[in-house]
């Protein structure tokens, strides 16, 4: 086999032209290397949708590579001489084809970059400038502060990429966070888009059948596969959004409403994660669209916001605090996920459609991950590394850098408080007022301890009552436990024995 002076891996949530260690290649004589390896896609039960993509796009891609006059090697999952990791496929294509230089750009997983690290081979590493914040940038943003706050790195994001600015360098609109407007219930008789779907080409269907064959023990279904898996088509999903998504999106981002999985929500997260979209043309776009008219301020700094703000925000966090941010673990948990995280089967409507949704498209919406699973998660006390793995494994825009932050620091609060200001507890209420759940629901959301009370409610409260003397002390939490405190002591009495009971049963295994 051909010598190559340069060999470049490309991952596969890499997969943009512009990669930064692409750029380095002769196309003459340096080669790009893609690999479909059994560890990645099994390390923890990955969505078989969620695989389908990756993998399907890592087939695109180099043909796209190919195209453009790149030397590429691909080695697919069912390939004899697969390695199995990544680790051990560089060590083998640099054995074969002994390349003076080994390029790679920073991973998304501290566990895959630091094996890859550990693996004795000389790589000389590029820093991932698809993002607008690099790490060492974050690095020195955070330097001396006890607590991160995203709203004060939002806003240096924002001045440094000059989104939605005035020309003396103030806001657009006089605030920087237009998060109050964001938070409205979809009204009756407002319909959503139908979603941007794309039918699988020959291609993805093979990668189908062998996900069929390989993976057939993942939860999820792989039968409603329709998300892009090229640029092109992935342009045209984020099209479709700006034409008929955008607009409502600002005003309706937080509702939830049964048998509606997709909303006005964009559905592109997963596309932009492995590299299919960029960053700065998507809120390049966005700005565009709210100069020309086309759509609310609120809704334009909303979506930006997401993106500029959080997702940089977390992965910021993620790669600043690893490897010890992963164990964290505030409230001591140790219970199980219960079992219908992975099948759907409970009397809960919310859970129901949230999860059943999550095993049908690999899709959730910010709102049902935060204030459905992931709150129920956090009032019954389950392990953070259990809930973690769920969330990592049941979604498709799920990789670690974006995940585990989310997860462990935003919806469980294990950080302590590091990630973000308060834990995002709530009853039964929120998610009557936020969705249309609750009319669906064999429980009654206005009923707190008997048996056919909402499970939310009762545990809201145990959750404060137990961790008391860790919440109190934050500010964000002091109307509740004043509310708390104003309680008869058979009400509270009543509320803990009705969460002792539910939690009770979580440990028997029973379904809720």
């Amino acid at each position: 086999m051909n010598t190559t002076h340069r060999l470049c891996l490309v991952l596969g949530d890499q997969l943009s032209f512009d990669l930064a260690s692409l750029q380095t290649l002769n196309a003459e004589r340096d080669t790009v290397l893609l690999v479909e390896v059994m560890e990645e896609a099994s390390h923890v039960p990955h969505h078989p949708q969620k695989i389908v993509l990756i993998f399907s796009a890592m087939r695109h891609f180099a043909e796209a590579l190919r195209q453009r006059g790149f030397q590429v090697q691909y080695v697919t999952l069912d390939d004899p001489d697969n390695t199995g990791s990544v680790p051990g496929e560089l060590h083998r294509w640099q054995s074969l084809l002994q390349p003076e230089e080994l390029h790679l750009t920073e991973c998304g997983d501290w566990r895959l970059e630091q094996s890859i690290k550990d693996s004795g081979l000389p790589i000389q590493w590029h820093a991932d400038s698809r993002f607008l914040c690099s790490r060492g940038e974050f690095s020195a943003w955070a330097q001396g502060k006890k607590q991160l706050r995203m709203e004060f790195f939002y806003r240096e994001m924002r001045r440094k990429s000059g989104l939605l600015l005035n020309g003396d360098g103030t806001p657009v609109g006089g605030a920087w966070n237009f998060d109050a407007e964001n938070r409205k219930a979809l009204p009756k008789g407002v319909t959503a888009p139908y979603p941007a779907r794309f039918s699988p080409d020959p291609v993805t269907r093979q990668i189908i059948a062998l996900v069929k064959e390989r993976f057939s023990s993942h939860y999820g279904s792989v039968e409603n596969f329709d998300y892009p898996v090229t640029h092109a088509d992935a342009q045209t999903l984020w099209d479709y959004f700006l034409d008929f998504g955008l607009a409502a999106f600002g005003d309706y981002q937080d509702a939830m409403a049964s048998n509606e999985p997709f909303l006005f929500h964009a559905r592109i997260s997963a596309a932009l994660n492995i590299g299919l979209l960029d960053l700065r043309k998507l809120c390049s776009d966005v700005e565009t669209a709210y100069r020309s008219g086309r759509i609310a301020l609120n809704a334009a700094e909303g979506f930006i916001r997401q993106l500029i703000g959080w997702r940089e925000y977390v992965r910021g966090v993620y790669w600043l605090r690893m490897p010890e941010y992963a164990s964290g673990n505030l409230f001591g948990n140790t219970r199980a996920l219960p079992a219908f995280y992975w099948t759907g089967d409970t009397k809960m409507n919310c859970m129901r459609q949230a999860i059943g949704q999550s095993l049908e498209y690999a899709y959730a919406h910010h709102i049902q991950r935060l204030m459905v699973t992931g709150n129920f998660a956090l009032l019954a006390g389950i392990a953070p590394t259990q809930i973690c793995e769920w969330y990592l494994a049941i979604y498709m825009d799920a990789f670690d850098w974006v995940e585990l932050p989310n997860t462990l620091g935003m919806v469980m609060h294990a950080d302590g408080g590091y990630l973000g200001s308060k834990p995002y507890c709530a009853s039964g209420q929120y998610i009557k007022r936020m969705s249309d759940y609750c009319r669906g629901c064999a429980y009654k959301v206005s009923e707190s301890t008997g048996e056919d009370a909402c499970p939310f409610n009762a545990l809201y409260w145990h959750f404060l009552m137990r961790h008391g003397d860790l919440l109190r002390r934050n500010q964000r939490l002091g109307m509740v436990y004043k509310n708390l405190d104003r309680m008869t002591d058979a009400k509270r009495d009543a509320l803990w024995d009705r969460g002792q009971m539910l939690l009770a049963r979580l440990d028997a295994g029973e379904p809720l």
